[in-house]
């Protein structure tokens, strides 16, 4: 699907078939290419085309990156078209195996509050920020939707505030507050007849369709092409010529941070960097009829990966390990500066 294009003028069945293609040309990539195939068949409305997507990666041989996002997504999606007891079963599953990936834990607690299972989408919620936030000096991007769900939960069920939800209010960033974005009683102004209400509660809209929208483009990042060691050598080994552009890997390295700081510091969101090699970068360079020399074909490389869903969010929590693949965290590595 091309960026410009409106997403009510997309057909999903003809993207989702699209994606399948691509998966079966880029297998490495298979996984994230037919996870966004089954979104594309879920807004078709053809969801057990959806559930055979997610059947077909849960039982392929190799190795998923996301394993309990897959299953989450398959059990909402067969809530959805009447399975709510395969769905509730492999929603308890997850809970039980306790993934450390955010995106799981969103995903089954909103499909629980979804279907006004208010107290388990809470339980569910407040598991999963116990598990992955505790002790955590600063809650990674992937986890703000965790709280920010929690919050609207709890908002639904009269309870007051807790530390949580104190966090959820600290990282939350838009004109309007939590407390008034997850009012229950929003709902009854949409019936109302007053302007200045419907006035107020449009603009309540517009702030939660920009968190949306924010959500929805990370999987999309601005991204830095990173070289590890042996492709770097092995590139400029087989094309002399992009010796210019790399003069050694220590060079490159401080490049890549130096060029993501700066993007930051500008306001520019979502950054990532993808990791190259050699195979991937000479397969792509065929493609566009040109040669792997070919400088301009770096920054067309890395958007190319980052759209299959190959980016790593930058920066890493200070704690984690760094980018670069050097072993220690980002904090004694290349964010020591930051």
């Amino acid at each position: 699907m091309r960026p410009d294009t409106s997403a009510e003028n997309v057909d999903h069945t003809a993207e989702a078939a699209r994606l399948e293609r691509t998966a079966g040309l880029y297998p490495e990539d298979a996984e994230a290419l037919l996870l966004r195939a089954a979104a594309h068949l879920e807004l078709a409305g053809d969801r057990p085309a959806a559930t055979a997507l997610y059947d077909r990666l849960l039982s392929s041989t190799a190795d998923l990156d996301h394993p309990h996002l897959v299953r989450a997504l398959k059990a909402s999606n067969l809530w959805e078209y009447g399975h709510e007891a395969e769905a509730r079963a492999i929603i308890e599953g997850i809970r039980t195996a306790a993934p450390r990936d955010a995106a799981a834990w969103v995903i089954v607690a909103e499909s629980l509050e979804s279907h006004d299972e208010l107290e388990s989408a809470h339980e569910t919620f407040t598991e999963a920020v116990r598990l992955l936030l505790t002790d955590v000096p600063e809650p990674p991007y992937a986890t703000h939707p965790l709280l920010f769900g929690r919050h609207r939960v709890r908002r639904m069920l009269g309870v007051p505030h807790d530390e949580w939800d104190a966090l959820a209010d600290s990282v939350h960033d838009l004109p309007v507050s939590l407390d008034e974005l997850h009012d229950p009683k929003r709902v009854w102004s949409l019936g109302s007849e007053n302007p200045a209400e419907l006035e107020a509660e449009i603009l309540r809209l517009r702030a939660e369709l920009g968190a949306y929208r924010a959500a929805l483009s990370r999987p999309f990042p601005v991204a830095m092409l990173h070289w590890p060691a042996e492709e770097l050598t092995e590139l400029v080994e087989a094309y002399p010529s992009l010796a210019a552009e790399y003069p050694s890997y220590e060079t490159h390295l401080a490049a890549i941070e130096e060029a993501l700081r700066e993007l930051a510091s500008s306001g520019t969101p979502n950054l990532g960097i993808v990791r190259g090699t050699v195979p991937s970068y000479e397969a792509f360079a065929a493609s566009e009829g040109s040669s792997p020399q070919d400088t301009t074909l770096l920054p067309q490389y890395a958007t190319t990966l980052a759209a299959r869903g190959r980016a790593v969010a930058w920066p890493p929590q200070r704690e984690a390990a760094c980018w670069c693949g050097s072993g220690r965290t980002y904090g004694e590595c290349h964010g020591q500066a930051a």
